[in-house]
């Protein structure tokens, strides 16, 4: 059986594409690499920590796991989201410890090349280019690539 190569392949015939988990923050789209996404899922309750930084949410119970919320949107220096909406969270793992990231909407998974990926842009608001390793222009959109 021979493979032929996808139009754009690698040298082995492989799509060197990047699969990255889109969320949304602010009405800016934001893409995490997939192979450092662990789970996806509705945050049902919190338990708040004292005296946490302000980007720590709290405490959430991820099947019989303790897990660290994170809120994007605090990291920011945002508000938080008006109204009684569910809340998403976007669960990565770094150095054997749990986290949730806590994000307005979790949209789809766009395969993308990594060739494309580009610098911040000089104008990017320093907020957002402490989190971004770089972005990928899509068609209508300005996608930011968050260094985990």
């Amino acid at each position: 059986m021979s493979m032929v190569p996808a139009k754009g392949a690698g040298a082995k015939g492989f799509s060197r594409q990047v699969e990255y988990v889109t969320v949304t923050v602010d009405g800016q789209l934001l893409g995490l690499p997939i192979d450092r996404v662990h789970d996806v899922f509705v945050v049902a309750e919190m338990t708040s920590v004292p005296l946490a930084s302000a980007e720590i949410a709290g405490l959430l119970n991820l099947r019989g796991r303790v897990v660290t919320a994170v809120s994007l949107r605090r990291r920011l220096r945002l508000g938080d989201r008006e109204g009684s909406e569910r809340r998403m969270a976007v669960g990565l793992e770094h150095q054997g410890e749990a986290y949730g990231l806590l994000v307005d909407e979790v949209g789809e998974v766009l395969k993308l090349d990594p060739d494309n990926l580009q610098p911040n842009p000089v104008h990017m608001d320093p907020r957002w280019a402490s989190l971004s390793q770089g972005v990928h222009q899509l068609q209508s959109k300005l996608l930011i690539i968050l260094n985990v």
